[in-house]
C-alpha cells in the first residue's frame, strides 16, 4: 500500500489554536482527491489519582458541542515544551496539583481522518497542591470519581470524548494487569 502524495495545499485559515488547510493529493491510483486538514499542536492528556484512588475529573463547559463535559485534564504543549512538563503544568492549571509520579502510558491521534493532532497519555498520581494561574481555566470544576466508577461513567455516555475514553480505558487495563505502561 502506498501513501497519498501531496500536490498543492492552500492556507484557508490560521489561528490562535488551529489552522485549516485544503491539499490536493494524488492517491496511489493515479486519481486526485482534495483533503481539508486541521492543524492542531500535540497535547497531553492525564488520569490522575489522588490518594484516595479516585480518579480526577474536570466538568468544564465545551463550546462547540454547546455543552459542559466530563473530561480527563488536558492541555496543549507549548513549542519548545516537552510532553511530560506539559501535563505538570497542565495538572497545576486545571486542578491545581503537582503530580510527584507521573508516567507516559500511551499516545494516539484524536481526529486523523482531518486533523494532526496527537495526545501524549500520562498517569499522575502522589499529587502535592500547586496552583498556577491560566487565562483558560476559568469555570473548571473538580470533579473525583472512585476508579470503580469510571467504566459505567463511559458506558452511559456521562464521559463521552474520545481522550478521556481511550485514556480512562487504557488506565483500567494497566489497573487490571491486561496492559503494561510503556516508557
Amino acid at each position: 500500500m502506498l501513501p497519498e502524495k501531496k500536490l498543492s495545499s492552500q492556507q484557508i485559515y490560521r489561528g490562535r489554536a488551529v489552522n485549516l488547510h485544503l491539499d490536493t493529493v494524488e492517491k496511489p491510483s493515479g486519481k486526485k482527491a482534495t483533503r481539508e486538514v486541521v492543524e492542531h499542536s500535540a497535547c497531553i492528556a492525564a488520569v490522575v489519582l489522588d490518594d484516595q484512588h479516585n480518579v480526577l475529573l474536570v466538568r468544564q463547559f465545551r463550546y462547540p458541542v454547546g455543552k459542559f463535559l466530563l473530561e480527563i485534564p488536558a492541555g496543549g504543549i507549548n513549542p519548545g515544551e516537552e510532553p511530560i512538563e506539559c501535563a505538570r503544568r497542565e495538572l497545576q492549571e486545571e486542578i491545581g496539583y503537582f503530580p510527584q509520579k507521573i508516567n507516559k502510558i500511551g499516545g494516539f491521534y484524536a481526529i486523523p481522518g482531518y486533523g494532526t493532532e496527537y495526545l501524549h497519555c500520562f498517569l499522575a498520581s502522589d499529587l502535592i497542591p500547586s496552583r498556577l494561574i491560566a487565562e483558560d481555566t476559568e469555570g473548571i470544576e473538580l470533579v473525583r470519581v472512585p476508579q470503580n466508577q469510571i467504566h459505567q461513567l463511559v458506558a452511559s455516555g456521562e464521559v463521552c470524548d474520545a481522550k478521556s475514553i481511550a485514556a480512562l480505558l487504557i488506565f483500567l487495563s494497566i489497573q487490571q494487569g491486561r496492559i503494561s505502561t510503556s516508557q
